[in-house]
């Protein structure tokens, strides 16, 4: 089964994104900050992150860092949830390592047509 990290200080966006990715088969752990989430990839690297682009202590940049650091090659999927489209931000996101964006609030169907996605670019690539 794969794991997918939910990293946001909204208790709702964590327990909404929750549901659907359960229903879609995936187990799920949940972070409210970057610092407690490079904790849990330290523990135990996920196969998905979904990534707030506004965390409270340490930044979403200053946590893909932090990734990159614990997995130099390749690492998880990481599908980054912003609340307004910003191309700067978006830009050092992608450069920073993310495999796309979420605009929020989504829904199921779009949450899901994106892991649709990444599992079709997954076996693309095998």
């Amino acid at each position: 089964m794969q794991c997918c990290l939910i990293i946001d200080d909204a208790e709702l966006v964590r327990g909404v994104a929750s549901q659907f990715l359960e229903r879609a088969g995936y187990m799920v752990i949940e972070a409210e900050d970057a610092q407690q989430a490079l904790q849990t990839c330290t523990a135990r690297m996920p196969d998905l992150i979904l990534l707030d682009w506004q965390l409270p202590g340490m930044s979403a940049h200053e946590f893909l860092e932090g990734l990159r650091g614990l997995c130099p090659a390749g690492g998880p999927q990481i599908l980054y949830m912003m609340t307004e489209f910003d191309i700067k931000d978006l830009t050092r996101a992608h450069a920073a390592g993310i495999t796309d964006f979420l605009l929020k609030p989504f829904d199921r169907q779009t949450l899901t047509a994106k892991l649709d996605q990444f599992a079709q670019a997954r076996l693309a690539s095998t």
